[in-house]
C-alpha cells in the first residue's frame, strides 16, 4: 500500500469512500455500468470511479489481488498501483462494516487457505507451497522477514515456538495492520516501518533474514542492497525466495525475471556459501558458516528443477 492510504481510517459504514474513488456492496446494482463482471461493476461519477461488488466475508481473502486484477486491472479498465490499493481497501472495508473486523476476516480466510490450500483462490494456493517452505527452512530462533506486506509469512513463523520474528516493510500503514492483527490473534509479532535497503538494526542481530517475493519488485541496484542489508543483519541465514516468469509480471509491480544462473550469481557476490535450487519459484539459501541450514527440506538440492 502506499504510505498516504490508512486502511484502518474511519470510512462511512458499509462503504469506503476519499476524493478518487468509492466502493460498495451491493447485492443488486441496477445503475447503468462501464463495466459488469462476475464480480464487480465499474461506474463513473464525474473523475471518481465507483465500484461495486457482491463479495460475502466468506470471500474476503488476499486471492481478492488477482479478482481485481484479472476483471479490472489486466483489462485496462483500471489502471495504476495507487487506485488499485484504493480499490483492494475499498472491497475489504465494505464487506465487514467495522474495520478491524473486516481486517480480523481478511486474515483469518487468507491463513486458514494458506494452511490448508486445497480449494484456496490461485494466488493463495500459488504461495502456498512457498511458506510451506520457508516454514520448512527456517530454523528456531530470531527472524527478520524484509518486505512483509500484509505479513501473513511473519504471521506463521511467530506462532511456532522458539521463534521471535520481526516483520518489516516500507508502509506505514500496512504495518501497523499487521501489528493490530498480530496483537489481537495474541501472536507476539515486532513489526519495523523501513526501507530494505535500509533497515535500522545492528549487525547481526537476528539469527536468520528471510527475502520472500519481494527481489523481483526491485531493479538491480536495489535488490543488491538488500542482499547486503540481509548479510549484515544475519547471525547464520539468509533464505531468499522469488518467482519464475518468462515476462515480469507487471500487474503484479514485478519489474525482474530470475532464473538459477541469475540467482547462484547473486549468492556468490555476498561471499557466503550458497545454494540455488527451484521449486515452485527459485530459491538462494545462504549460509554464513558454510553449513546447510536445510537438512529438513534436503529433497529440495541444489539446482533442483522440481
Amino acid at each position: 500500500m502506499t504510505a498516504a492510504l490508512d486502511p484502518l481510517a474511519p470510512y462511512p459504514v458499509g462503504q469506503y469512500l476519499d476524493d478518487l474513488v468509492r466502493v460498495v456492496r451491493a447485492e443488486e446494482d441496477r445503475r447503468p455500468s462501464v463495466v459488469r463482471t462476475e464480480h464487480f461493476r465499474l461506474h463513473r461519477t464525474g473523475r471518481r470511479i465507483e465500484v461495486s461488488h457482491r463479495l460475502r466475508p466468506d470471500q474476503l481473502d488476499n486471492g481478492l489481488t488477482g479478482l481485481l486484477i484479472d476483471e479490472l486491472f489486466a483489462p485496462g479498465w483500471l489502471a495504476g498501483q495507487d487506485v488499485f490499493e484504493r480499490v483492494f481497501t475499498g472491497v475489504v472495508r465494505s464487506t465487514v462494516a467495522d474495520p478491524g473486523a473486516a481486517w480480523g476476516t481478511f486474515y483469518a480466510n487468507t491463513l486458514a487457505h494458506l494452511r490448508e490450500p486445497s480449494g484456496a483462490p490461485p494466488l493463495i494456493a500459488g504461495i502456498a507451497p512457498v511458506y510451506a517452505r520457508v516454514l520448512r527452512l527456517v530454523p528456531p530462533g530470531s527472524v527478520l522477514d524484509l518486505g512483509s506486506c500484509f505479513g501473513f509469512l511473519p504471521l506463521m513463523l511467530a506462532e511456532r515456538p522458539r521463534t521471535t520474528v520481526v516483520a518489516s516493510d516500507l508502509v506505514a500503514g500496512t504495518t501497523r495492520l499487521l501489528a493490530k492483527v498480530a496483537a489481537e490473534r495474541g501472536i507476539p509479532l515486532r513489526t519495523l516501518v523501513c526501507d530494505a535497503t535500509r533497515v535500522p538494526l545492528p549487525d547481526g542481530c537476528v539469527d536468520t533474514v528471510t527475502v520472500v517475493h519481494l527481489l523481483e519488485h526491485l531493479d538491480p541496484a536495489q535488490g543488491c542492497a538488500v542482499l547486503a542489508e540481509a548479510t549484515r543483519l544475519a547471525r547464520s541465514a539468509v533464505i531468499v525466495a522469488v518467482p519464475f516468469e518468462e515476462v515480469p509480471a507487471a500487474d503484479y509491480g514485478h519489474v525482474r525475471r530470475f532464473d538459477l544462473p541469475a540467482l547462484a550469481a547473486l549468492g556468490a557476490a555476498t561471499g557466503w556459501h550458497h545454494k540455488v535450487s527451484a521449486f515452485h519459484g527459485g530459491w538462494l539459501v545462504l549460509d554464513r558458516s558454510g553449513r546447510s541450514k536445510s537438512h529438513q527440506d534436503s529433497r529440495h538440492s541444489t539446482r533442483s528443477t522440481r
